[in-house]
This record gives structure tokens, C-alpha cells and sequence, in this order.
């Protein structure tokens, strides 16, 4: 066992061995393999030595340490050939710089799509786009095709890494945004980049125009191959240009620049189904195996960021295939488009059900970020026109019409209703952006999130409540037949119930619940929040009809013509029968496994360090900061289920009585008419 004595720099590579290093190496080594012996005997069998420095951090690096799936640097012990830069590439010869063939520069650029996929799935750039030796100084290619193509590859990373840092949706897991201090080719603008690959882009199509086959003229096969190259080139240069412009697109702070994106979106579908058919033009890696040396091909070089990376062993990249990245895209292009019609909506409420149902697709960080970043922009605008105050002021209006916010109630123009309402909608800011924020990250941090949010919900139910109590108070001295009971509280109860419901069901999605946890998850679902749900949507409907009644008293009056009753649509009439449908079928889960239960059909775990009341407990232990609805503790729980299960037993033996009676009348019945009929 050898240690190194000073730290110096090392250029000895990848493909020495560990003698070979110490004797070309100017390090003065030392032996420690008697001293770390003799050390080891101190301890006794079964002992271990914990340093103060090793931590959990340490630890999970241990187990990490030499398993190939999770540690990176094991690939480099497979390895026995020699590691080279772009520089030491460039002049060992082994890399080319200009006149690159079609089909080289289908694959790289196949190769690279791949690698930038694989980095938006969360695994490193120096793992991934960076193993491409053109991306690190395009300024070396003399290749004009390659060179715009580099460029254009490293502004994408570049624009999607700053969307991504500055939506703030990912985890350590999601994305890794370090870039080792490689150069993003910030010296060249976006709009000369664009331009370069479109200059690529017109002297391909040249190209294929001049290779296409003209009617009556037979066909060269050579000619034929080469027109399906250039076309297979031209489509890449022109999706990474169309992708580059999506996204500069999406920096912009007008909408009018996201209507432009969706516009070119629709242009990149198009090009995927070229890409797919020519993937077979495009060079292949030598050897196709993960085991031995790592897959390479010109241009590629798995290990050569490998002393860059931290010592606390990355997991093992694995590069997608060309044919998965070509799905991947298409994917891609389907989010980027549902991005683009946030902006259509208009309604807080409307935008939050978008967020919600974009997030149940599971989509990557990059759609997400820009989903993020085009409904809050940089001036803190909703879309970057609309100040979020106005739209919670909507949303108060759309769904409980307070009367405060009505033009017509004499509390519209009073200056301390106007205060208390707009210190109201100030507050409630924070905690809905932060809601909308949630719904940017990933399913399984989302859980976490919400729970934590219901603290803020909490705090602004309380004040919602303060402010209807205040608000109801001016309003009786002026108009004592209006009321601002419950206006702003029902708004604030109705999102406060929305996200402990979505708590709920996000277990059963990442299946944190056993089976025999299910029927008190249900129970909860059904006779508390989807209770509660419908009845503050019921008094969201009522106060929305009172409101509408004191405005057509207020026209009658003005007005001696009468009007037409016309049949007016409820707002909120398809939420409630929504919610009522999920209150019967959540019920209906609950009775079917108490059925289950009571016939032995579930399996229960023998508890020794827990119980049903302490995993119950946890379960809704974030609803315990929320005042409304109250938590239900668990020995109410138990109650309310045995009363539950005696009634419906009682319900059961009514129903056999009820069978039993039936019968016996009906036989009864046969027997008089049978009688009366002999007697004929």
C-alpha cells in the first residue's frame, strides 16, 4: 500500500499502471502497508475506527466506492489506451479538424444529441457533452459544418443551464449545472451562432437540390447516398439551429416571442421523422459494450474529464441510444408546445389546474423550468404584463365574489376596505407563487413541499379571516343586508384543502402507503376533505348567487323594462360534481378494504418498533399546523370507524330482514292465489 507524501501536479495518464505512475511521477511516495497493519491489530474483532470527519456523506461514498454502476472512475481501471485531450488529439492525429465526411459528421452529431439528452436527465456535463473533444474549443475546428454545430450545441447547454438555475425546480438528482470551467462560448453571440448554422443549413439544401434525381434520369447509387447524407446533415444543422432559436425565443420577456416558439416547434417535429431515417448513415462506436473499454467513436473521449470529476463518486453515465433520443425529442417538442399555451390562460385557478395536470406527465427539468420562467418573467410579472395581485383580485371574484371587490358595493371606494383587502391580496402573493413553484419540481419532492406549504396556508387562512370579520363589520353600517361572512376564508379553505388532498394522493402515486394503511388514507379522503371540499364550494356557489341577486335588484330598479329569465350555469356546479364523484368513489375504496380487512383478505405487519397509531399519525402529520379544517387525531379516527362498520353491519342484517320479508310475502301471495284458484 502506497501513499502520496506531497501533492504536485500529476500528468501521468489513465492508461498507467500504479507502479509505472510512481517511478515516471516526480511525487515522493512512502509505504504505509506495516504501519496501517499494525495500526489495524489495535482494534479488536467486530471494531471499527469512526473519524469525526466521516460522516453520512462519507459513508454513502464508501459503499459507492469500486461498484461499477455508481463509481465513475472504475471505467479507467478497464482501460489500456492512452487518453488524449482535443489538443494532444489534434496533433497525435487521431482526431480530425476539417473535411470531415457526411457520415462523420452524422455521427458526432447523433452522439452529441445524446449526450446533451443524458445531461438533461441529470448526469453531469462532464460525463456527457463535454466527452466530445469539438465541444471543448469549436475555435480549432477549421470544419465549417462541425465549428457551427459545436457552437450551436454549447449555447443550448448554456440557455437551458441558466433556465434551469434560474426557475429553481431541481434537485441534485433532477440536473447538474457545473461546468467544470469550461468555456460556453460566451466570446460569440447568440445571433452569429444562429447565423453560422444557417449558412451550414443553405449550403446543404444547395446540396441536396443538386443531388436530387431529375424525372427521366437514372439514378447513380453513389449520388442517391450522397443525397440522403446531405439531407440527413441539413436535417440536424437545421433542428439544432430551430432548438437554439426556441430557446432564445423563450428569454425573451414578450408572449409574442412564445407564439413565435410554438411556431418553430412545429417546424423541429417535422425534422424528426428525417433524423430517424437516416440514423444508419451516421459512423458507429467501435465496440458496442459497457464491460472493458468504453464505447468511442472519432471526436469522443469518455475519460477525459475524468480528473475533473468530485471525489465523491458520480454514478456511471450511461448514454442514451440514437433511436431513444430521437423519442426523446419528440417528447420534448410535445412539452415545449403545452408550455406554450400557459399563456392563453387568463384565470389564477385555471393556471393552477395547468401546473398541476402539466406536472401528472412527469416531464423533464428543462420544460419545466421554461414552463416556470414563461409564467413568472424576470420583472416578477404574470407573463411579464400582468401583476400577480390583479390575478389573485380575479381569482377572489371568479369564485367567491366578495363583495369588496364589486364596483357596486359602497365598501369598493372606502379607503380602509381598500387597505385591508389589498394587504390581504399582498400576502397572499408569496405563498401562491411558491405553490405555483411546487408543482415546477419533481413528483417526488413535490410531496414533501406541499406539506411544508400548508404552514403558510395556515397562516394566511387566519388573516383571510380577520380581514372578512373586519370587512363584514364596515359593511353592516352601510348596507345591512349584504355580508362579507366567510368571503376571503372560503377562497383561502378551498386551497388549503386542494393541496392536503393532493398530499394524499401523491402517496398512493409514489406508493408510499403498505396496503393495510389504505383504508384509514381513504377514510381521511372521503369523510373529511372531500366533506369539506364540497362544502366550501357550496358556500363559494351560495355567495356567488347572493351577490348575483343584490346586482339584478340594484338593475331592477334602475331599469322598468323587464328582462328575460335566462337558465344561468354555475361556475362551480362541475367542481362540485366532481368532488362529489371523488368523495363516493374514495368511500367506496374505504368499504371494500374494511370489507377486505374483516375477512383476512389484508395482511398486517406484527409491529414491534411502531404501531397502526404512530404510522397513522405520520401520515397526517403535516395537516397538524392547518386550524381548519382540525385535524383528526387517532383515537377519534377509531371511534368514528367502529361506529362506520356497526352500521353497516346493522344496514346488512336490515337488508336480510327486508330480503327475508319480502320472500316470505311473496310465497304468502302464491299460496292465496294458488288456493283461490283451486276453490275455482
Amino acid at each position: 500500500m502506497v501513499m502520496k507524501a506531497s501533492v504536485e501536479d500529476d500528468d501521468s495518464g489513465w492508461e498507467l499502471s500504479t507502479p509505472e505512475k510512481m517511478e515516471k511521477s516526480n511525487t515522493n511516495w512512502v509505504d504505509i502497508t506495516q504501519d496501517f497493519e499494525e495500526a489495524c491489530r489495535e482494534l479488536k474483532l467486530g471494531e471499527l475506527l469512526h473519524d469525526k470527519l466521516f460522516g453520512l456523506f462519507e459513508a454513502m461514498s464508501a459503499i459507492e466506492m469500486m461498484d461499477p454502476k455508481m463509481d465513475a472512475g472504475m471505467i479507467g481501471n478497464q482501460v489500456n489506451r492512452k487518453v488524449l485531450n482535443f489538443e494532444q488529439a489534434i496533433k497525435d492525429g487521431t482526431i480530425k479538424i476539417k473535411d470531415l465526411t457526411l457520415p462523420e459528421l452524422i455521427g458526432i452529431m447523433d452522439t452529441c444529441f445524446c449526450c446533451l439528452i443524458t445531461w438533461l436527465e441529470g448526469h453531469s456535463l462532464a460525463q456527457t457533452v463535454f466527452t466530445c473533444l469539438y465541444i471543448h474549443n469549436p475555435d480549432f475546428i477549421e470544419d465549417p459544418a462541425m465549428k457551427a454545430f459545436a457552437l450551436g450545441i454549447l449555447k443550448i447547454c448554456d440557455i437551458a443551464r441558466e433556465k434551469v438555475n434560474k426557475a429553481a425546480v431541481f434537485e441534485e438528482e433532477d440536473f447538474q449545472s457545473m461546468t467544470y470551467g469550461f468555456k460556453m462560448a460566451n466570446s460569440v453571440t447568440d445571433l452569429r451562432v444562429t447565423g453560422m448554422l444557417k449558412d451550414v443549413e443553405d449550403d446543404m439544401q444547395r446540396r441536396v437540390k443538386s443531388t436530387r434525381s431529375r424525372q427521366g434520369e437514372e439514378r447513380d447509387p453513389e449520388v442517391e447516398l450522397e443525397h440522403q447524407q446531405c439531407l440527413a446533415v441539413f436535417s440536424r444543422v437545421k433542428f439544432t439551429r430551430v432548438l437554439l432559436t426556441v430557446l432564445i425565443a423563450f428569454t425573451k420577456k414578450e408572449t409574442s416571442a412564445v407564439a413565435e416558439a410554438q411556431k418553430l416547434m412545429v417546424q423541429a417535429a417535422d425534422l424528426l421523422s428525417a433524423i430517424h431515417n437516416s440514423l444508419h448513415h451516421g459512423i458507429q462506436a467501435q465496440n458496442d459494450t459497457t464491460k472493458g473499454d468504453h464505447p468511442i467513436m472519432m471526436g469522443f473521449e469518455p475519460l477525459v474529464n475524468q480528473r475533473l470529476l468530485p471525489p465523491t463518486f458520480p454514478r456511471y453515465a450511461k448514454i442514451i441510444k440514437r433511436e431513444e433520443m430521437v423519442n426523446y425529442f419528440a417528447r420534448l417538442i410535445d412539452r415545449i408546445k403545452t408550455v406554450c399555451e400557459v399563456v392563453n390562460l387568463t384565470n389564477l385557478h385555471c393556471i393552477l389546474d395547468f401546473f398541476c395536470e402539466f406536472s401528472e406527465q412527469s416531464p423533464c427539468v428543462l420544460s419545466r423550468s421554461l414552463l416556470q420562467t414563461t409564467f413568472l418573467v424576470d420583472n416578477k410579472k404574470v407573463f411579464g404584463t400582468h401583476l400577480m395581485q390583479d390575478m389573485v383580485k380575479d381569482a377572489l371574484r371568479s369564485f367567491v365574489s366578495p363583495p369588496v371587490l364589486s364596483p357596486k358595493c359602497c365598501l369598493y371606494n372606502n379607503h380602509q376596505a381598500k387597505d385591508c383587502i389589498d394587504s390581504f391580496v399582498t400576502h397572499c402573493v408569496r405563498p401562491f407563487c411558491s405553490l405555483i413553484q411546487i408543482h415546477g419540481h419533481n413528483r417526488a419532492r413535490q410531496r414533501d413541499k406541499l406539506g411544508h406549504i400548508l404552514e403558510e396556508f395556515a397562516t394566511l387562512q387566519d388573516e383571510a379571516e380577520k380581514v372578512d370579520a373586519a370587512l363584514h363589520t364596515m359593511l353592516l353600517k352601510q348596507e345591512p343586508q349584504r355580508q362579507h361572512l366567510a368571503c376571503l376564508g372560503t377562497w383561502v379553505l378551498y386551497h388549503n384543502l386542494r393541496i392536503m388532498i393532493q398530499y394524499l394522493l401523491s402517496g398512493f402515486e409514489l406508493e408510499l402507503y403498505s396496503m393495510h394503511e389504505y383504508y384509514y388514507i381513504y377514510w381521511y379522503l372521503s369523510e373529511f376533505l372531500y366533506a369539506w371540499l364540497m362544502s366550501t364550494l357550496s358556500r363559494a356557489d351560495g355567495s356567488q348567487m347572493a351577490e348575483e341577486r343584490i346586482m339584478e335588484e340594484q338593475q331592477k330598479g334602475r331599469s322598468s323594462k323587464k328582462t328575460k329569465k335566462k337558465k344561468k350555469v354555475r361556475p362551480l356546479s362541475r367542481e362540485i360534481t366532481m368532488s362529489q364523484a371523488y368523495q363516493n368513489m374514495c368511500a367506496g375504496m374505504f368499504k371494500t378494504m374494511v370489507a377486505f380487512d374483516m375477512d383476512g383478505k389484508v395482511r398486517k405487519p406484527k409491529f414491534e418498533l411502531d404501531s397502526e397509531q404512530v404510522r397513522y399519525e405520520h401520515r397526517f402529520a403535516p395537516f397538524n399546523s392547518v386550524m381548519t379544517p382540525p385535524p383528526v387525531h387517532y383515537l377519534q379516527f377509531k371511534v368514528n370507524l367502529h361506529l362506520k362498520i356497526i352500521y353497516f353491519f346493522f344496514r346488512k342484517c336490515l337488508t336480510s330482514i327486508n330480503t327475508a320479508l319480502l320472500r316470505s310475502l311473496q310465497n304468502y301471495m302464491w299460496q292465496l292465489v294458488s288456493t283461490f284458484s283451486r276453490q275455482k
